[in-house]
């Protein structure tokens, strides 16, 4: 079962599918949306993202946006999956009300992987059924309905990764400035290097954020900046013909040579070793 909203004049795309993989090539665009991948069976299952194996057992999903490199060719049952564009809603732009940036979408720490809870599963899936039922109710505000229901998905999801994915001894506003950062390395990495740089930007010390992510987690903020422009790298490698030369320049290093050294420093392989065999890389 597949279900398609579109906005022709806006260029806005709202997809369900219960079988993402046998159904994705039905949607008319997918390629700049992000997902929602729910496995809603009683058996585990396994995808690639970035050409790393992610196990989702029952009632977990993941998200990912299209910056990220999913391959189902390893999913052998179905995987639902909720899909949009920023024309549909726009997460930059919507931040304030669902606050789900750093955290759900456009983070520079794994995968978030959310299990369902028992408790909690019957409103999951109320609001699944809601989406089928709306998608097929066509008038002249369907697609607001839709946004209400996609929105509604955001917190939710937004709610249970805060509660499963983040120290609970952090309050509030340490929770926001960590996925505040998270979210402006995603956007800045190329071109900010420095744990400053995002300091700044959020008017902390770099002492403050290095102290809250040792609470956080055992990466520092300047190797969460190193991985994200080290993935970057892996991701040009693996799934574009750009030479090394031209990867270098568009990660904002002058010199291919420095991007060489940098690269088998976080990889302990030269861009052209990993090329040869990249999933000794991954």
């Amino acid at each position: 079962m597949r279900y398609e909203y579109t906005d022709q004049k806006l260029g806005a795309v709202l997809g369900l599918a219960e079988d993402f993989k046998n159904d994705k090539e039905r949607f008319s665009d997918t390629s700049k949306t992000i997902k929602f991948l729910w496995n809603r069976n009683e058996q585990a299952l396994t995808i690639e993202v970035d050409g790393v194996p992610l196990e989702l057992l029952p009632n977990q999903l993941i998200t990912v946006t299209y910056l990220q490199h999913v391959s189902l060719a390893k999913t052998t049952l179905p995987l639902s999956a909720i899909l949009f564009n920023r024309e549909f809603y726009c997460v930059f732009d919507h931040d304030s009300e669902v606050s789900c940036n750093g955290i759900l979408f456009f983070g520079t720490q794994d995968v978030p992987i959310i299990t369902l809870p028992k408790e909690q599963l019957s409103k999951f899936n109320l609001l699944y059924d809601m989406f089928v039922e709306e998608f097929s109710t066509p008038d002249n505000i369907q697609g607001d309905m839709l946004q209400m229901l996609l929105k509604r998905l955001i917190i939710m999801g937004t709610r249970l990764a805060k509660e499963q994915l983040i120290v609970q001894t952090l309050d509030n506003e340490q929770i926001d400035t960590i996925r505040r950062f998270n979210f402006l390395v995603d956007l800045h990495y190329k071109t900010k290097r420095r744990v400053s740089d995002y300091a700044d930007m959020l008017f902390k010390s770099p002492k403050t954020l290095s102290n809250l992510f040792a609470i956080y987690n055992q990466k520092s903020p300047q190797q969460i900046i190193l991985d994200r422009i080290a993935l970057e790298a892996k991701r040009l490698i693996n799934y574009t013909d750009k030479q090394n030369q031209e990867i270098a320049f568009e990660l904002g290093f002058n010199d291919p040579a420095h991007f060489s050294r940098f690269f088998k420093k976080m990889t302990q392989m030269t861009p052209s070793e990993y090329r040869g065999n990249p999933v000794l890389g991954t």
